[in-house]
């Protein structure tokens, strides 16, 4: 991975949208991040189907100690198109802060990936 800091949302949403728009389910994936906000590593934790996925919070604690990331930005793909966050999305967005929190990994966004610009919840003032 390159360790090149990620500087703006832009730059993450970019990166992201290359992995996920083409996809034809939803998949929740993690960029996990050092302390100076580099990548250490991208990495599919769920797949679901056409319209979701699940998503366990154990599982991205998890993940993001093994990775030893600092921050983490989420991100999934919406395969509709339309990348505006379901209730469901801010929900998990803001259970999975909580658990990180816990073990001091610090959610620097979570983008929506669709057929326009990815939305950032954290611009929408939802992380």
């Amino acid at each position: 991975m390159d360790r090149t800091p990620l500087r703006d949302p832009k730059a993450s949403a970019i990166f992201l949208k290359s992995r996920l728009v083409h996809l034809p389910y939803e998949v929740f994936a993690c960029l996990f991040l050092d302390s100076r906000h580099r990548v250490l590593a991208f990495e599919e934790l769920f797949r679901g189907t056409v319209d979701a996925a699940s998503v366990y919070p154990r599982e991205v604690v998890r993940a993001c100690l093994a990775h030893n990331a600092s921050a983490v930005i989420l991100a999934h793909n919406h395969p509709s198109g339309v990348a505006d966050p379901s209730q469901a999305d801010v929900a998990i967005t803001r259970a999975l802060s909580r658990a990180l929190e816990l073990v001091e990994v610090r959610v620097l966004d979570h983008l929506v990936i669709g057929d326009g610009e990815p939305v950032s919840m954290a611009q929408r003032g939802l992380v």
